[in-house]
């Protein structure tokens, strides 16, 4: 069966009489076209995966799948338009942030974000890369630890919530170190002002940062994962830093609106696992340092849940509260 996400607990979904999609159960699926809502701006990770399976994935359902950004509000606005919606053909794709952080930061919402989905599989892992600007004068996370303890500092997010937000506040809360948290309307912007200076450091994804720190406008510290990004071997985690247990790695997920079949999203993990499978798939993926996973719906439920308790301790020690 299916688990419906919930801060403390997956729970199987039974017999469901007042379920919202009851028909679908019955009928054959799809029935019309498929539509993935990214609660982001263009260009997201989720977005990218999934229209690198679009095609293949859209002819083995034989419908359309359409790809609709609806960014804003950390992605509330666009979980909200699919955990009411009732088509049936209505699928939510990115990050689990929307699951795992939002729940304990927007209180004033139409839906339940950690109870109103179904998850139907973790598509890839990624980290968050700490970089800052050569003028910061700290090259490794000591070095920087070190420089906030003697003096004020400041660090650049892409936003209130996010994933770079958290990570550095989770670093901050394992280290008994205070920095100045600058918010920004998302990744690029943030760099762009780490890049002129206006802010020294940040938490940021690789694929917007990589490059500067290529050309040495930007120095990499660490990443924020378990394990070092392929594509910067040289770059240490920040536990192999010296921050023992220190796990910061976020993931893009699939999930539908709770009271769809089982029988739906078992097909969709299905068709989705087969294209992740895809080495030429993979390979790309691996070139924007994601890792394919895959997973299966209870398995991505499980992450999700656990994800959800730690990173609620992180909101709660800050009093992160966005409504």
């Amino acid at each position: 069966m299916h688990a419906v996400l919930r801060l403390g607990a997956i729970a199987a979904i039974g017999a469901m009489a007042s379920a919202a999609i009851p028909s679908l159960a019955q009928e054959a699926w799809p029935t019309k076209p498929i539509r993935e809502v990214v609660p982001f701006a263009p260009g997201a990770n989720a977005e990218t995966i999934m229209r690198l399976i679009q095609p293949a994935m859209a002819q083995a359902l034989g419908q359309p799948i359409t790809i609709d950004n609806k960014p804003g509000a950390g992605g509330t606005l666009g979980m909200q338009e699919v955990a009411l919606a009732r088509d049936g053909h209505t699928v939510l794709t990115g990050v689990d942030t929307m699951l795992t952080i939002n729940p304990h930061i927007y209180k004033k919402l139409r839906f339940k974000p950690g109870e109103d989905f179904i998850a139907v599989t973790t598509l890839a892992t990624f980290s968050q890369m700490l970089v800052c600007h050569p003028s910061a004068r700290a090259k490794t996370v000591s070095e920087l630890l070190d420089l906030a303890r003697k003096q004020d500092m400041s660090y650049a997010s892409g936003g209130a919530g996010v994933p770079g937000h958290m990570a550095m506040e989770l670093l901050l809360a394992s280290t008994s170190v205070k920095m100045t948290h600058v918010p920004y309307r998302g990744p690029s912007p943030a760099a762009q002002d780490i890049l002129g200076g206006s802010v020294p450091c940040g938490f940021l994804t690789s694929p917007v940062v990589g490059p500067f720190v290529r050309d040495g406008r930007l120095v990499a510290l660490a990443v924020s994962g378990s394990r070092r990004l392929a594509g910067y071997p040289n770059v240490p985690t920040v536990a192999e830093s010296g921050i023992k247990g220190y796990d910061a790695t976020f993931a893009e997920i699939v999930a539908v609106p709770k009271g769809t079949p089982a029988s739906v999203v078992q097909r969709l993990h299905r068709e989705i696992g087969k294209n992740l499978a895809l080495p030429d798939v993979r390979a790309r993926l691996l070139a924007l340092d994601l890792e394919v996973v895959g997973d299966t719906p209870e398995d991505a439920g499980r992450r999700i849940v656990a994800e959800s308790r730690k990173w609620g301790e992180v909101a709660s020690r800050i009093g992160l509260q966005v409504d």
